[in-house]
């Protein structure tokens, strides 16, 4: 690909990707993005387990995709900025020949995408600069580093809330799986609708960020229409193979890794 071009950021709106870099514990974001992620954070104070829990998840995941699963093609959507254990960090430790595509809008991730474009010898990754909601163009593009016609695992990650009609998410994930084999997997997770995480998508949405809606169990749970869930299927991601166990309560984002039939 076309290495990324720094573009012109606008640092004094709170920015999605900049607030999750902010309740992550990272340095990549601005006093715009931490009075509000720390308003978020008094309101709901779960979002910052739910912040790291997500990360946590992602990479147990891929860990079992890579490592056990012999998955050897992950397609990242909506990767959000770079971060310890990246996907392609990840798979390329259990399988060095995993290749790993990165897919963005976002020029705050462009800026940063030339650390994702890391790679062993043995595998490949690449950056995508285009919507998630454009799977044509995402496919495409993707083509260029992945085989299509061999598994993929597709990761949506905290990511399919910023689709606020239901049907149109809904539709969006099938479009994915469709262009894609039998033993393609699905990595999907997103915040649970309740009284708290509802005021908290209010507060974010008022606060100047991208627009992030909660959705109820049951339509989180219906993305997996058609696929095979793995053990322990649908719940909180807290309790998803966890490899040390855990303590408090689960966290209100929910999950599931399901494999096409």
């Amino acid at each position: 690909m076309t290495p990324p071009v720094e573009q012109e950021l606008n640092n004094g709106v709170p920015h999605s990707a900049r607030i999750w870099n902010y309740w992550l514990g990272g340095k990549d974001n601005y006093e715009a993005d931490r009075e509000l992620g720390q308003r978020m954070a008094e309101m709901f104070p779960q979002i910052v387990d739910i912040a790291r829990a997500s990360r946590q998840f992602q990479a147990r995941a891929v860990r079992h995709l890579a490592g056990e699963a012999g998955i050897r093609q992950f397609l990242d959507l909506g990767t959000g900025l770079p971060t310890a254990e990246a996907t392609h960090e990840v798979a390329q430790a259990a399988a060095p020949a995993s290749r790993v595509v990165y897919v963005d809008h976002d020029p705050i991730v462009l800026a940063h995408a030339r650390a994702l474009l890391t790679s062993g010898p043995e595998g490949a990754t690449d950056y995508v600069h285009a919507d998630l909601t454009d799977a044509p163009t995402v496919l495409r593009e993707a083509a260029r580093t992945l085989d299509l016609t061999q598994p993929v695992a597709v990761l949506l990650m905290s990511t399919l809330g910023h689709v606020a009609d239901d049907a149109q998410a809904a539709a969006l994930v099938r479009s994915y799986l469709d262009a894609l084999p039998s033993g393609s997997h699905l990595v999907l997770c997103d915040t649970i609708e309740t009284p708290l995480t509802k005021a908290g998508s209010d507060e974010y949405a008022d606060g100047g960020a991208v627009p992030y809606v909660s959705r109820p169990q049951e339509v989180v749970a219906s993305f997996a229409d058609g696929l095979e869930l793995l053990s322990p299927g649908f719940g909180s991601i807290t309790l998803w193979r966890p490899e040390t166990p855990p303590t408090g309560d689960p966290v209100e984002q929910w999950g599931f890794v399901g494999v096409k039939p």
